[in-house]
């Protein structure tokens, strides 16, 4: 079956180009193009053949001796041993696609198949030149050319910008940017508009495949690849010199190369005059996430070096031993105190960050993310504008009087624009509150919980705080917005969603009141609320959030781009504190954040002890060490479900939530969440959605498949899920009752796929929420997509009750103590330990 992805965004070996197929691409003995029809019945029968098994996609090209390639391209600067090699071992995975055979002989030259490149009278025929229209239609034009769907021409108008059509005729492999295009239909597209002439080894075909590699290697996950998977890759993609196409898009710009280190425990960081060889390994991206991973980082390190400490204030305790840190979910007395860990010492810091972490495993699925992995949120995206920009990596010593002295040279400035004084200017400006030791210490004092009071004095003594705990633990970062705002600071806490909003909102009013306001909700927002400015408190004049303390609950739910635009829209000196569970599933796009911050040890960490109570948070807490335990559960709290096939498993699916959990729990329906592994496959969601609306909601669809009253899932952007139920349609779009706010999804939106039923989730998307009630399907298919981390979450999301229908037999306790994460290729840890070591670096410097 598929693997976990939001709606819309299977990757392109699962789903066809929206509106059809691009084809594959299929042998031609004709000068001329054929006519589009025939072309894209040709095209769809190859693109079976090769799905099938029954031909390789190679085996679509000409199969004649190719002429002598010229000599690769010299290695560019920076890359070690001359060319972007990585370390040996296993290879990353890049994305989940069907290696094709390689041929088993040389290809054949264009002149010699006597198609298109010669007529058979020995003369030269090309094909006629294209001069499409401006605009969609241009792109329409030359799409019905190369017999692909006319459907796909404003994805590509959006995709390749307002000369669309004369791209895509330069260079047919373009359409590769297009989401949900597959490079078997992009051959047969290039095959159609230039014939035989193009083949395999055609270099805009190789620096187009290398940049789909990397935006589908963004979608499970990685920010970064190494260069011998990007090898790998384009060697299965039949590429014939994969090292000469990498030098090239080296050399071109279309990638960056890194090279990150390989530490090992107990090795320091060499001098920089040391001339020892250190391994390192070799990596590849696209820049907008290396420079999301770059931003991240100095943003980080600006956060804790224009951090004011609080006068007076007490060390916290130091870090304990790694193998004495009890993990974030084991079960605790209420007594206990929470763990604080101190940044690791620079000398120190990378051996430390190469032991096991404290807490347990975080895992992802690598097939779950948005096409492209765009990663922010299109609420922040008018945000983005009016942030602040993230200060260079030189600039993380603490300059509190440079900037005392720059901002009296911006007031002076601006008093002599406006006409007024400086001091006047100066007075407009509002102070930020510091609070006494004293008033700290008796916030931390009056706390429900040690483990509340470790975090309020953590808070208190640092700019930047790291916070891991179950969602019991929730209840600290409440008690800590409630007392920074008890002292007067603007104190706010962000979740994911707006499930997990009111869930905050509900700890503030049990904390206490939330500010002079009185109002606890209004300290509550989500991360896309607060960067877009529909939520929380606004930005201050020079585009920063007019806050002083942000949590950010849900921390491994942040993507790269979304976390980089909120640490730049933070002014200096704010406090920052992310909060989360490490068992959960990581970001569904691209990065790790949170777990890279935990191992790399760059701020004070606090591991709470407050442990996740009854039948549900004691399974959920073995898994998180690697055990699928039995549970006493008197009050029918977990079920276990036995099934064999996976039309059992829908069956008893919709059972439960239709007639069993009702009857025996008093839950509703409308109250039940089923989750399974993927979209597809005979127990995925779009077979349970099918099921369940045809026993909950029966109707014809007549509103672009959708019915008033379906349970929807709304995708507003990459990673991001609204669930709703339909109210109904004008023309404006599909109108949802999201939760209360009523949501129009523009009619060409519901056909492109970001709405889908709703009754049915991936664990990826039901992240960040919870339900009084949820049912796991786990047929046994879903063996290859099951993970600890994948378990652990679909399993914590029920509040009183979950049933497991359970098809995958032993490979649920087999992914419970073997596989504790899908791993991804990311460069902020390496970044955050060079950030600790240039401040370690330029403080003897200072003294």
């Amino acid at each position: 079956m598929s693997t976990d992805r939001p709606a819309g965004d299977n990757p392109p070996e699962q789903e066809a180009a929206p509106g059809g197929e691009a084809g594959s691409g299929s042998r031609s003995g004709s000068a001329a193009a054929p006519p589009a029809a025939t072309t894209a019945a040709a095209l769809a029968a190859a693109v079976r053949a090769v799905e099938s098994g029954e031909r390789s996609a190679a085996s679509f090209f000409n199969d004649a001796p190719r002429t002598a390639k010229p000599a690769a391209r010299p290695a560019p600067q920076g890359t070690g041993d001359g060319r972007p090699a990585g370390p040996a071992g296993p290879a990353p995975e890049v994305a989940r696609q069907r290696t094709p055979e390689r041929p088993t002989g040389p290809a054949r030259t264009p002149e010699a198949d006597g198609a298109a490149g010669t007529a058979p009278d020995g003369g030269t025929t090309a094909r006629p030149a294209l001069n499409p229209a401006p605009g969609v239609a241009g792109v329409r034009q030359v799409l019905a050319a190369g017999g692909a769907p006319e459907t796909l021409a404003e994805q590509a108008a959006e995709a390749l910008g307002e000369r669309a059509a004369e791209a895509l005729g330069a260079d047919p492999w373009q359409l590769l940017a297009v989401p949900g295009v597959r490079p078997e239909q992009a051959d047969g597209f290039a095959r159609a508009l230039l014939g035989p002439a193009c083949g395999p080894g055609d270099e805009r075909r190789a620096q187009a495949l290398i940049g789909w590699l990397l935006e589908q290697a963004a979608v499970a996950g990685h920010s970064a690849l190494e260069a011998s998977a990007l090898r790998t890759a384009l060697a299965q993609r039949s590429v014939p010199d994969p090292d000469d196409a990498l030098q090239t898009a080296i050399a071109d710009g279309a990638v960056l190369v890194f090279q990150d280190a390989l530490d090992t425990p107990s090795r320091p960081r060499p001098a920089a005059d040391d001339d020892e060889d250190q391994p390192v390994r070799v990596l590849l991206g696209l820049d907008r996430f290396a420079m999301a991973e770059e931003s991240v980082a100095d943003g980080l390190a600006r956060l804790l070096n224009t951090f004011e400490a609080v006068d007076g204030s007490e060390q916290v305790d130091e870090p304990a031993p790694a193998d004495e840190l009890a993990p974030a979910d084991e079960p605790a007395s209420a007594d206990q105190s929470a763990t604080v860990d101190e940044p690791a010492p620079a000398g120190e810091e990378r051996a430390a960050a190469d032991s096991e972490p404290t807490e347990p495993d975080e895992g992802a699925e690598g097939a779950e993310g948005a096409e492209g992995a765009q990663g922010a949120e299109t609420a922040a995206a008018d945000a983005a504008a009016t942030a602040p920009e993230s200060p260079n990596s030189s600039n993380i010593s603490d300059t509190s009087d440079v900037s005392d002295a720059s901002d009296a040279s911006d007031a002076e400035a601006e008093s002599d624009e406006t006409g007024g004084s400086a001091e006047d200017t100066a007075a407009a400006i509002p102070v930020r509150p510091s609070p006494s030791p004293a008033a700290w210490e008796a916030a931390a004092d009056a706390a429900a919980s040690p483990s509340a009071a470790a975090l309020i004095r953590a808070a208190a003594h640092s700019g930047l705080v790291a916070h891991t705990g179950g969602e019991a633990a929730r209840a600290e970062p409440a008690a800590l917005i409630a007392a920074a705002r008890s002292l007067g600071l603007r104190a706010f806490g962000a979740t994911h969603t707006e499930n997990g909003r009111r869930r905050l909102a509900g700890d503030l009013a049990e904390t206490g009141p939330a500010g002079a306001d009185g109002d606890p909700a209004a300290a509550a927002v989500t991360v896309s609320g607060l960067l877009s400015g529909r939520q929380g408190p606004g930005r201050d004049a020079d585009g920063a959030l007019a806050l002083d303390l942000l949590v950010v609950l849900d921390a491994p739910q942040l993507d790269l781009e979304t976390a980089a635009l909120l640490v730049e829209s933070l002014a200096d000196g704010t406090r920052l504190v992310l909060s989360g569970d490490p068992g959960l599933l990581w970001s569904a796009g691209p990065g790790r954040l949170f777990h890279d911050l935990l191992l790399s040890r760059f701020c004070p960490q606090v591991t709470s002890r407050t442990p996740d109570f009854g039948p549900i948070g004691e399974l959920v807490s073995g898994i998180g060490i690697g055990e699928l335990n039995e549970v006493e559960a008197p009050g029918k709290e977990v079920v276990i479900v036995p099934v064999r096939a996976a039309d059992e498993a829908v069956h008893r699916a919709v059972q439960l939530v239709a007639d069993s959990v009702p009857r025996a729990l008093g839950v509703p329906a409308d109250q039940t969440q089923v989750i399974t592994v993927g979209h597809g496959g005979a127990a995925g969601t779009h077979a349970l959605n099918a099921a369940l609306k045809e026993r909950l909601n029966p109707g014809p669809g007549r509103f672009g498949g959708f019915d008033p009253g379906d349970r929807v899932a709304y995708a507003p952007a990459a990673g991001r899920v609204l669930p709703g139920t339909v109210t109904g349609a004008d023309a404006d779009g599909l109108r949802l009752d999201c939760a209360g706010s009523a949501v129009v999804v523009p009619r060409e939106q519901v056909g492109s796929g970001s709405v889908r039923h709703g009754w049915a989730l991936t664990a990826h998307q039901a992240a960040g929420m919870r339900w009084p009630a949820v049912v796991v399907v786990l047929p046994g298919d879903a063996a290859g997509g099951l993970t600890r981390a994948w378990i652990y979450t679909a399993f914590s999301r029920g509040e009183r009750h979950l049933s497991v229908v359970q098809g995958a037999d032993q490979a649920l306790p087999r992914a419970v103590a073997e596989i504790p994460v899908k791993e991804r290729t990311t460069r902020l840890r390496t970044l955050l330990q060079m950030q600790s070591g240039a401040q370690a670096d330029a403080e003897p410097a200072a003294g």
